[in-house]
Order: structure tokens, then C-alpha cells, then sequence
């Protein structure tokens, strides 16, 4: 009998014990939160993935291939933050699908880039020359604002950040714009005369904006618009570990990854 309660009360310990392993290991588990970016080069994010990892969060980097993706993800719920995108962006998307979708953080700036394999110089640029634009009307806007800056072109003032093709009022070299998904604006060069690419696609297609473009769009005060994003749904964007994970990026480590590893072609803006 005796040796019977031993082991009963043997037994009742041992339950014990793991039964407050357990509690303490569910306590513990790590969350994961899913991020949507575009393109591969995530340096920025893997560092705050690596960060993140020492306080039991594990950030999921989702690679889209455009812009048309991650907001439309986001909203319906399959992740839970992306980082691709500036404010006009974002105000367009919301405006033509009726998502309530929010900025909770700003992050860098990324250069928009002239890019040739035909000339060097923009003052090369010869008459009736055919230039490749993003297509969508935030970067398509941003573009002709930087062919504006260029001296090629002149557009309505009225028409604000977003210009269009017919917003442009001279066009003395008779340039033929062509707009392409901005994911394929790199793979024209073979194509086009010159080709306005995103930083990040930029990147990802082998090019460094500050030494492959023949003309990198000024930063200044009038650039703030364009500052980069983290976004959530509106619903979600008080929450503390989004907190925990806005400290991370903008931290003077994340700062000297940004410098380091983009050389220039991304400037942190916190």
C-alpha cells in the first residue's frame, strides 16, 4: 500500500512538473508576424527579422512580385503589415478599391532613377526617343515630375504629384512614353532609349541607382510624399507589437544596415 501512494504521488508530481513546463513553453511561443514587401532585396527587414527573434517574435518576409499585390493581401488579412509603398501610393490604392488601409510608421526614401543602355548622358537624349514610365499613377505621376526635373518635358501644375500622359504641356524632343508594369521597366532597357525604374526593382535587376542611373531624381523638402511606408489595417494599427517592431526598424542599427548595404539608393527618413 505504502508503495502504492509512492508512486501515486510520484506520478501526481511528475504532472506537475510538466504541466508547468508546459504553461511556461506556451507562454513563450514565438508570434509570427507576416510582412509584405516587393522584390528581394530585404536587408532592412532581415535584420529586424534577426532583432525581433531574441524577444520571441518571428517576422515572415512575403515577397510579392508588384505593387498590386501586397495590398490587396494585407486587406484580406493573408498578412499583416507590407512595406513597399510612399503616402500617394497608398491614398490612390484606398481611394479606387474602398480599403481603409493606414501608414503606422515611415521608413526611407528610395530615389527614382533614369536608366540607359543607349546613352549616358540625358543630354544625349535624341529627338523622338521612346521612355519607359511605371505604369501605375502614383510612380507614372512621379515619373513625368522627373523627366520635368530633367528639362525634357513640362506638365500641368494643377495636375499636383499625379500627372498623366496627357497632362504634359511641352515635349520639345517629341519623346514617345510608353507605360509598363513597373516590374518590367528594367527588362525594357534592351528596348527603350531610357527607362525611369524604381530603387528597389532597380536593385533587384543588378543596377545601384546612384552610380548606374544617368539621373537620379534630387531629395529635398518637397520629397516627403514620397517617404516609404509600413502599413496596416486600421483595425490593427495600435497594436504593441507592431510598436515593438517600428522601434526595431528605426533604430540606429537598422540606420547603418540601410547606409551600408544600399550605398545611398535608400535614405532612412525617421
Amino acid at each position: 500500500m505504502k508503495l502504492l501512494k509512492k508512486l501515486a504521488l510520484g506520478l501526481t508530481l511528475s504532472t506537475l512538473v510538466f504541466g508547468t513546463v508546459g504553461c511556461g513553453q506556451k507562454s513563450a511561443e514565438t508570434e509570427t508576424i507576416k510582412v509584405g514587401v516587393v522584390g528581394e532585396n530585404n536587408y532592412s527587414w532581415n535584420y529586424v527579422k534577426e532583432e525581433l527573434a531574441k524577444e520571441k517574435i518571428n517576422i515572415e518576409i512575403i515577397s510579392f512580385d508588384d505593387y498590386n499585390q501586397p495590398n490587396a493581401a494585407l486587406d484580406a488579412g493573408e498578412i499583416d503589415l507590407n512595406a513597399f509603398q510612399h503616402q500617394i501610393f497608398l491614398d490612390n490604392y484606398n481611394k479606387a478599391k474602398g480599403t481603409n488601409l493606414v501608414s503606422i510608421a515611415e521608413t526611407v526614401i528610395a530615389p527614382l532613377g533614369i536608366y540607359s543602355e543607349k546613352i549616358t548622358d540625358i543630354k544625349d537624349l535624341k529627338d523622338g526617343a521612346i521612355v519607359a514610365i511605371p505604369d501605375d499613377v502614383t510612380n507614372g505621376g512621379r515619373s513625368l515630375r522627373l523627366l520635368q526635373t530633367a528639362g525634357l518635358i513640362n506638365v500641368k501644375k494643377e495636375a499636383g504629384l499625379t500627372p498623366k500622359i496627357e497632362d504634359i504641356t511641352e515635349n520639345p524632343k517629341k519623346l514617345q512614353i510608353k507605360e509598363l508594369a513597373a516590374d518590367q521597366t528594367a527588362r525594357s532597357l534592351k528596348d527603350v532609349d531610357i527607362s525611369i525604374i524604381n530603387s528597389g526593382l532597380a536593385v533587384d535587376a543588378g543596377l545601384l541607382p546612384t552610380k548606374d542611373s544617368i539621373f537620379l531624381e534630387p531629395i529635398d523638402a518637397s520629397s516627403k510624399p514620397y517617404n516609404n511606408i509600413i502599413v496596416s489595417r486600421d483595425e490593427d494599427k495600435d497594436k504593441e507589437i507592431f510598436k515593438k517592431i517600428i522601434k526595431t526598424y528605426q533604430s540606429d542599427g537598422d540606420k547603418k544596415v540601410i547606409e551600408e548595404k544600399s550605398k545611398g539608393s535608400s535614405i532612412p527618413v525617421w
